[in-house]
Formats: structure tokens, sequence, C-alpha cells
């Protein structure tokens, strides 16, 4: 029962239950840190359903008696199981008010508020003894399975607390509650925004935010003070600087690394956490997107012995994941691989991984000429930024090693004229670059609602085909199905541009050429621009075109 002794025990005595002399007599049996209230009632001075009811008649809750009830499924499945033994609540009927749910603790509001969150729906509260509402929960939802929403958080802060501890705090329990529902959702990050008047969440879910049931704005410091202490090295005590942090999850025989965001905004903190899925680590290039041929040109590439390697992108379009892909696909016994980034999304194994600690001097170029004494035969490197960590890259793929790196570019040939601005000269750009593959992120229609579909002309336009072109083609979309939460999509899929370095290729770049004339080649040699790799998709109902449109916007004609 909620810690509210006092009040519960004046309650008692205004509605003469017990007497002055009672409360005396527990409170000289009651050993040190026990509850006089739990005393009065082992004594049997006063029953637990007499102050059940005191309790209930003073909050203007109705006390009823589950024994004769019959719960129907349709409001039974508005709460789900976990939920009802969590929090120790079991729904009642559905009534004007909303949903009749029955407690056996009348004071415990942050379980109210936590729950009417959870299940999204306004709550009529009632009051039940415990032990209807514990045999209620097993008669209906059956007994507890070991492995269903076993959470486990490992962080620095909480080590060794699982979420299945009955004796944590509501507060607790919804932020478990809260990485759960994203682990299910297969969210990519967890956005948590204060506003003026909610504290709003939302996950995203193969690159679009969908917004989630806010948690009541009360809540919301305490909910930032729980991932704080989670990360076991953020303060809850400074409020006004960005903070950064990391929070290791284990939900069923998944790991999941979370890095976690703070900045102050004027409603209070928002909070980003984006979710590192250790389980996508073993990654293989079909999965990626490539097609049979483009897959065995990536091969060829990443088996050679020397070179750079450039995969170019915006933020969020999947370059990590290709490079970690490459790393899992080429990591032998025979091979040292040592990467350098900043931060270290994903713990390989079998590979030397460095932290980038710019604060204690340990930058990419500091840790990339510290690298190269490791005598290694592959180096990934997180992101080019500079001059001086490409001239080292470009010095190390010349020296015999395979140098893996990303640019921000918007296609391959412009990844030239990046170079070049940063400082690097032509002629080691034409002597290290082997390959630049640009690439964007497009969704995957849903393999169990995808049905056949006939592209409009609208369609048709934007994807540069003509009818004639759909013969064999296997156009699908996505009709929405509970596996996808109807949307008609699940999870997501590369659509790639590959540029290929020939020797004809080099001397244009010794020769200055432009970035369009770059591409001009690069089209001759065979090269398909992001689009067109994302119609093959298309025709072969991976993905739809209104997928590829959005994401190939600066797709050159």
């Amino acid at each position: 029962m909620t810690n509210n002794e006092d009040y519960i025990i004046e309650l008692l005595l205004d509605t003469c239950l017990i007497t002055r002399e009672q409360v005396e007599e527990a409170q000289s049996a009651t050993a040190s840190g026990e509850s006089v209230v739990e005393t009065l009632i082992s004594k049997e001075l006063v029953s637990r359903t007499d102050v059940l009811r005191a309790l209930a008649a003073n909050n203007s809750m109705e006390f009823v008696d589950l024994s004769h009830m019959v719960i129907t499924p349709d409001v039974l499945e508005i709460v789900p199981a976990d939920v009802a033994r969590r929090y120790k609540v079991i729904p009642i009927a559905n009534v004007e008010m909303g949903l009749m749910m029955a407690t056996s603790d009348p004071l415990n509001f942050d379980t109210f508020d936590t729950v009417t969150h959870l299940i999204n729906r306004d709550v009529e509260w009632v009051c039940a003894a415990p032990d209807q509402i514990q045999a209620a929960i097993l008669k209906y939802y059956g007994p507890e399975e070991a492995q269903q929403g076993d959470v486990q958080i490992t962080d620095a802060g909480t080590a060794g607390a699982g979420a299945s501890d009955e004796g944590d705090a509501p507060i607790i329990k919804l932020v478990t509650m809260l990485l759960l529902d994203a682990y299910k959702m297969r969210a990519s990050d967890i956005h948590l925004e204060p506003l003026e008047k909610e504290f709003r969440v939302r996950f995203r879910v193969d690159g679009v935010l969908h917004e989630m049931p806010s948690p009541p704005k009360k809540l919301q410091q305490a909910i930032v003070s729980r991932l704080k202490i989670m990360s076991g090295t953020m303060s809850i005590a400074e409020k006004r600087v960005p903070q950064d942090g990391r929070i290791q999850v284990k939900i069923g025989k998944s790991q999941l690394d979370l890095r976690v965001s703070t900045i102050p905004t004027s409603h209070g903190e928002s909070v980003v956490m984006r979710i590192l899925d250790k389980t996508g680590l073993q990654l293989g290039l079909p999965q990626l997107g490539f097609l049979s041929d483009d897959q065995a040109t990536f091969e060829q590439l990443i088996g050679l012995p020397d070179g750079i390697i450039l995969v170019t992108g915006p933020t969020g379009s999947g370059k990590s994941t290709t490079l970690y892909a490459c790393l899992n696909h080429i990591n032998r016994p025979d091979r040292k691989i040592i990467t350098v980034e900043d931060p270290v999304e994903y713990q390989m194994p079998g590979i030397n991984q460095v932290q980038v600690m710019a604060d204690i001097g340990m930058t990419f170029p500091a840790a990339l000429r510290s690298m190269l004494r490791q005598a290694p035969n592959v180096i990934m490197i997180g992101e080019i930024r500079d001059m001086e960590t490409a001239s080292i890259a470009i010095n190390a793929s010349l020296t015999g090693h395979l140098v893996f790196s990303t640019l921000h570019t918007n296609d391959a040939p412009s990844a030239v004229a990046r170079l070049a601005d940063i400082g690097i000269q032509r002629f080691l750009i034409s002597s290290a670059v082997r390959a630049i593959v640009a690439q964007r992120l497009v969704r995957k229609l849903c393999p169990k609602c995808k049905v056949p579909h006939e592209l409009t002309d609208a369609e048709l336009r934007g994807l540069r085909l003509e009818r004639s072109q759909l013969d064999g083609a296997s156009v699908m979309r996505g009709k929405g199905c509970d596996a996808c939460r109807n949307l008609g999509y699940k999870g997501r899929v590369g659509i790639f541009e590959m540029f290929l370095i020939d020797d004809e290729v080099r001397n244009m770049i010794n020769d200055g050429a432009s970035t369009v004339e770059l591409r001009k080649r690069a089209r001759e040699l065979g090269m398909r621009t992001l689009r067109e790799d994302g119609v093959r998709k298309v025709l072969a109902g991976v993905t739809t075109a209104d997928e590829v449109i959005s994401a190939t916007m600066s797709d050159a004609n």
C-alpha cells in the first residue's frame, strides 16, 4: 500500500475503525521501519478490507467484490497482461466514463497516471481486495511466463534491476514499458519532447516518426531523471547543458545499446535515444538491398587488397550499417581489422574498435596515426571530416591497406569534388579511391499484406518508365495488416549508386573534370543512378514508387 501512513491512521480514527489506544499499542509492537497500519491489520485490530473501504470512500471510489464478477474478453484485451501484472490492476467493464479498472491501492496516483497513459483510455477507478485482484489476474490472464516481457537493465546506474521486479516504482516501470514498446515496434529512435502542456513521445520506425500516447506532463522530470540515472554517467542535477550517455538493455535474447542525448529547451529537457540492436550486426549484403549483379560487383570491391572504398549519403541513409556489413563479410582470422569511430556504435567480435575522444586528444587523425603502427590489413574510418583525416586515409590506402569510410554527399561522383574541397590533391584521389557507393534507405513492403498494384501515370512519370516496360514486373503495394501496424511497410532496404574508378576516370580526375563530366562517364560505364536502382526494386515488388521518388528527389535527370 502506498506510504501515506499518518493519513491512513487519521482516517481510521475519524471513521471509528480503531481507537487511539490501539494505535499506541500497534506503535509499541511495530519494529523499526515497519508499517503501523500493517501491524494493526496483523494484530486483527482492523481488517484490510475495512481499511480499503475507508480509503475508497474517502477518495470517492466504489469498493467492489470481484468474486462474483464475469469479465468479458473485449474488456480484458484493452489491458495487456504485463500491465495488469506489473501494476496489480484488473479491468472490469466498459462504462460511460471509459474503462472501469480495479486497484487495491486507492492512494497510488502514480499508478493511475501510468496505466491510463499505457492503455490510452479514460479510466474510472474502483477499489477491490488485493487477493481478489491477484486471483482475477491469474484466472483471466493465466500464469505468467518467465520470458514474457523479460526486460533486463544492465546499465551502470541500475545494474541487475529487472523490469519484472514487483517492487519497482511506477516511473521505473513506465520507462521500462516505453523501451519495450519501442523494441516491439522496431523503432530506431525514441524522442521525448517537452512541449508547453504535454510531454510528447514519438518513435521513429523505418525512418518515419510516429506519435505515441503521451505520459502525464507532471511525470516529465521524473522520466528524464530516470533515464539519466540508467546511463550511469549523466547528472540529474544539471539541466542547463546538453548531456550524452549510454544505456544497455536486454530484452529477451536481444542486447540493445541506447545512445542517450539530452538538450535543454524552453519547456524542459528534450531526450533522444538511438536504439542500436546488436542482433542486426550479422546483416549480409543481400539484406542490405543489393540485387545479385550489384552484390557480385560489391563483393569484388571489398575483397581488394588496398585502396579506399567510400560510402556516401546524408545522415540516416544507412552508411554505417553498410560499412559494418562489409567488415562482417571480410572478417577472417587471417585479417587484422581496426576501426576508428565516433562513437563506436556496435561491438564486433574479432575486430579492434577505437573510440574517438577529442577531449583527451584522441582525435580521428591521432587514432589513425597510432592505428597504422598496429599493422592492420583493413581500416574503417567512421567519417572523413577534414584534410588531416583524409590525408592519412589516402596514405594508408597507398601503402597497402584497404580503407572503408563515409562522406556526406548527395551522389557518388560528387565525392571526388568533396575530397578536393577538403584539400586533397586530385592525383592522390585518383590513385587511392577504388569505388564510391552512394545510398539511400526506402521502406520495404510488408510481406504479409502486399498485393499486386498497377502503377498510375503519375508514378510512371516519376520513375521515368513507359507502361511497355512493365512486362514481367511484380509491382506491389501494402494493404496494411496487424504485422505492420496497418502501414503496409515493414523494415527498410537500401538503394545504391556504384561509381567504379577505372583508368579513364582516373585521368579525368587528374585533369580536373567536373562532377557532371564524371557522372556522364560513370553512366557510360554502366552506373545506375539511385532512382534507377530504386525502380528495379519497385518492379521486383520490394518497395513502392512513392518511396523511391521521395528518396531520390535530388537524383539528376
